[in-house]
Order: structure tokens, then C-alpha cells, then sequence
């Protein structure tokens, strides 16, 4: 029996760490979390005609199912005690893009008492989505450099090694 016969038509070889980052990008589930204004284009964003899901964006409503949080509008010193529940109820890996000036540094608000100064004060933020309100393509770039930014991770080197890539 020769090799060339027993080797199937297609073959194809990759990393592991590939594989991984490459199904966790192309299936984000995102947790519902629009606050103010920002939800609005949040909510345009997933509509039909810039379609999230065609990047494998799917909303969710809970955060055990959520892999990633959209903060979009005003986080108060009030709902920053929820967000950080929230957060640490997602699964891991989690992800948090923040949209829009309040979110991000808490905007035109920013001097009110009841405002947080942003949202990386509660919880870690990966990718800052600028505006007020930021359009729906400014929240799909910042989808795609999240993507680009989960390509990178590496998840089967143990310890030192893992953090000397990092």
C-alpha cells in the first residue's frame, strides 16, 4: 500500500493557538448594555445595514452566555457597581469595547458628581470606540481590532513563557 494513495485529497495544517484564536473570533457574543445615547447607534450597528453578524456578532441578553461587553453611553458611580458584577459574571476570555466619550473618559458629563471618569476605572477596557455618539462603522472598526487583537493570544504556552510574548 503506497503513502499516496492513503493520503486524503485535502489536508490542511495549522497551529492550535490558530485554530482557537480563529473560532473564538469568528463567534463573539455580545452582552446588551447600551446606558445612554450610544445605545442607540449600538442597537443602528446591529441592524441590517451595518449587520455585526456578518463578523459573527450575535447579541445576547446575560452575561454567562456573553463573551464580550459593549458599554456604549454614561456609566454612573451608581450602575459602575452593577457593571462590575456583570463583568465578573461573563466567562472567560472576556472582552470590553467602550463606546463613546462618556464611556470612555465620561465626556461632556465628566464634571458632574455622579459620573464615572470612565470605564477602565470599573473594569479592564481592550478597545476605546470613540464620538459622540460614535457611528456604526466607528463600532464595527472597533470590532475588527478586537478580532485583530484576539489572532494574537496565545493560550497553550505555560507560565514565563506565555508572559515573555506578552
Amino acid at each position: 500500500m503506497s503513502l499516496i494513495n492513503s493520503v486524503p485529497e485535502m489536508v490542511i495544517t495549522t497551529k492550535l493557538d490558530e485554530v482557537l484564536n480563529w473560532t473564538r473570533k469568528s463567534s463573539v457574543w455580545y452582552m446588551l448594555f447600551g446606558l445612554a445615547c450610544c445605545a442607540i447607534e449600538l442597537m443602528q450597528t446591529g441592524g441590517p445595514r451595518a449587520d455585526l453578524e456578518r463578523f459573527g456578532a450575535a447579541p445576547r441578553a446575560t452575561p454567562r452566555q456573553s463573551d464580550m461587553m459593549i458599554i456604549a453611553g454614561t456609566l454612573t458611580l451608581k450602575m459602575a457597581l452593577r457593571t462590575k458584577v456583570l463583568y465578573d459574571q461573563m466567562p472567560d476570555p472576556k472582552y470590553v469595547i467602550s463606546m463613546g466619550s462618556c464611556s470612555n473618559c465620561g465626556g461632556l458629563f465628566q464634571l458632574a458628581y455622579s459620573v464615572c471618569d470612565g470605564v477602565d476605572k470599573v473594569i479592564p477596557v481592550d478597545v476605546y470606540v470613540p464620538g459622540c455618539p460614535p457611528r456604526p462603522e466607528a463600532l464595527t472598526e472597533g470590532l475588527l481590532k478586537l478580532q485583530e487583537k484576539m489572532m494574537q493570544e496565545r493560550w497553550l504556552v505555560k507560565g514565563s513563557a506565555a508572559q515573555a510574548v506578552a
